[in-house]
């Protein structure tokens, strides 16, 4: 896991999430006693149990409220392409200059594949069977291939091919990029 700054938005909402959960734990931990007065002779006074007021339920409801925007906000400010983006994303992404028209454009030159073959055949041994099965095929084909090319290098099923290039996509392994009727796809 890699630690970086919180952008400011984020930033705010996480510290809103944090003290909406301490108002509601506060007021979920110490209701407040209700005081009932009965008068036969007089005025008594007796504490019922722990209720809560009207005030304590209005408290619970506004907190649970920012509790749930500030946590919806955090998660799909996560998921969001801002907060996935990297400062280097300014640049073309070595997909984009790999595919153009269908077809690999530029090869980067031999030290360059080399040295990314390198990375590629480590991240192959930490994979499993049929994961491992496909990244190699890409492997072999310098991290450039048409998804139907997978399926007919490979025993796998187009169904099987597809869902572990799911898997490996959310893993950030490889990126799909749509050609016509198909997919191409390359490693990262």
């Amino acid at each position: 896991m890699q630690l970086r700054a919180l952008p400011t938005r984020r930033l705010f909402a996480a510290v809103v999430f944090l003290a909406a959960t301490l108002v509601l734990a506060v007021q979920f931990i110490t209701p407040s006693p209700v005081v009932v007065r009965v008068g036969e002779r007089g005025t008594e006074v007796a504490e019922l149990g722990n209720y809560f007021r009207y005030t304590d339920v209005a408290v619970i409801s506004v907190a649970s409220c920012v509790l749930g925007a500030s946590s919806t906000y955090l998660l799909l400010a996560e998921q969001s392409p801002e907060a996935t983006a990297r400062p280097d994303d300014t640049a073309p992404s070595r997909a984009e200059s790999l595919v153009t028209d269908g077809s690999s454009g530029p090869t980067p030159d031999g030290e360059l594949l080399e040295v990314r073959r390198a990375e590629w055949e480590e991240t192959a041994e930490r994979l499993a069977n049929n994961e491992r099965e496909i990244y190699e095929t890409l492997i072999d084909a310098d991290g450039v291939l048409p998804q139907s090319d997978i399926v007919d290098r490979t025993d796998l099923s187009k169904a099987t091919v597809s869902r572990e290039l799911d898997s490996l996509e959310t893993k950030n392994l490889v990126e799909r990029k749509r050609r016509g009727m198909g997919n191409v796809v390359l490693l990262l």
